[in-house]
């Protein structure tokens, strides 16, 4: 009965992991489609938002995703935050694994309903389904400019640094021996963080920052006819790049918060006789 119990409740999170991530890709993905495909129909083309839209969309995404999935799974939706707190928080590393799934395959599933919604943009835009609109989907290499000349080698540099950052951050909002958010504004301070990341680290690889976020879609798109899906605008193999680059940003992330703040932190103790009622032992 116990092992029963057990076994529910990891279904449990692994549903509310796949509920979360869905709804930030449902925003995330949907917005860049908005702005690229959308935007690129309007007259004058660029009338359907920016760079700017794009940062707080992704930062909602993430903010309501959290407070779909907390309750349940603690909402990682992303396997980087999974892989950190295993490494630095006790997580169970039995989970890591089918948590991960559950975030791609929410991302999967998100990012095909953005691609059957926006059939007709995406045509239209761009009939061949090429590097011009991959980016709807998954991140590129300066975000596919090639007057910015940002290769494999130095997208990795900026996943690795922007996901360090996203997981010091984390674990900062969430630590209850530093100063967390209280009213339950955890999830929506997250969201502000990613809004922040994408505004400030966007350029050189489109702040991916989650292997599911990208690979989920990429594939979805690879799947709906984007046959250069795993490439960048050079041809080279690029989808290694937002898997890699997250998972060791995100764990040098973590460990600089536990060796710069978590273990100056007082530990917490019992209240002293007076601070709190005594039980009653009769």
């Amino acid at each position: 009965m116990t092992e029963r119990l057990h076994r529910s409740g990891l279904v449990g999170e692994l549903f509310a992991e796949f509920a979360g991530t869905m709804i930030l890709i449902l925003f995330g993905c949907g917005v860049v489609a908005q702005v690229v495909a959308g935007g690129a129909l309007t007259d004058p083309a660029g009338g359907l938002g920016n760079h700017d839209s794009i940062a707080w969309a992704w930062g909602l995404g993430v903010t309501l995703g959290v407070y779909v999935a907390a309750r349940l799974s603690g909402a990682h939706i992303n396997p980087a935050v999974t892989v950190a707190l295993a490494a630095f928080k006790g997580f169970p590393w039995s989970k890591v694994a089918p948590y991960a799934l559950a975030q791609v395959a929410g991302a999967f599933v998100a990012a095909l309903i953005v691609r059957w919604n926006y059939t007709e943009a995406l045509a239209k835009a761009d009939p061949g389904h090429t590097i011009k609109t991959q980016g709807v989907f998954s991140t590129l290499p300066a975000n596919g400019n090639t007057n910015l000349p940002v290769t494999e080698w130095g997208a990795l540099r900026d996943q690795i640094i922007g996901t360090a950052i996203l997981l010091f951050l984390i674990l900062a909002v969430t630590d209850l021996l530093g100063t967390p958010p209280g009213a339950n504004l955890a999830p929506f301070i997250v969201g502000l963080i990613v809004v922040a990341i994408g505004m400030a680290w966007g350029t050189n690889a489109g702040y991916a920052i989650n292997p599911a976020r990208d690979f989920g879609p990429r594939l979805a798109s690879f799947f709906t006819g984007y046959g250069g899906a795993w490439r960048d605008q050079y041809g080279n193999l690029y989808f290694w790049v937002p898997i890699i680059g997250p998972f060791v940003g995100g764990l040098l992330g973590a460990a600089l918060y536990k060796f710069l703040v978590g273990r100056f932190l007082p530990t917490a103790e019992p209240e002293p006789p007076g601070r709190v009622p005594v039980p009653d032992e009769s």
